[in-house]
């Protein structure tokens, strides 16, 4: 039977499914949530500083707005998946299932690659 406390945990519909799990786990996960948080702001923070950058120099590049928006539009995908993943690997947890394939750290880590490979370029190529 469950108490008042367990009724009031958001979202309910992952409490509802299997065991609970060990709290060592659970706190494993929301770290992990955690760290992609801070990967979509650090991502966020990058290209506001690149589009900063366009605007101090008094020529905007193309190419560093496009190397900006690449950088948010990283950063607001990662935020965006992060609770997804949370959920799924809580209820992997649960239900004492394998955890999910991260999915989402392939796409980062070539996606950073390729986006510092273009930084350099832009570097060379204007100087700035």
């Amino acid at each position: 039977m469950a108490t008042d406390r367990e009724d009031a945990r958001w979202p309910k519909r992952l409490y509802e499914q299997g065991e609970e799990p060990d709290p060592r786990f659970t706190l494993a996960n929301e770290r992990t949530f955690l760290a992609w948080i801070r990967t979509a702001l650090a991502l966020m923070a990058g290209g506001v500083g690149v589009e900063a950058l366009n605007a101090v120099t008094g020529q905007p590049n193309p190419l560093r707005t496009a190397l900006a928006v690449v950088l948010l539009l990283a950063g607001v995908l990662c935020s965006a998946t992060a609770f997804t993943r949370w959920m799924a690997t809580e209820r992997a947890l649960r239900r004492g299932r394998p955890l999910p394939a991260p999915r989402l750290a392939p796409v980062l880590g070539y996606g950073l690659g390729v986006i510092g490979v273009a930084a350099c370029v832009l570097l060379f190529v204007t100087g700035i």
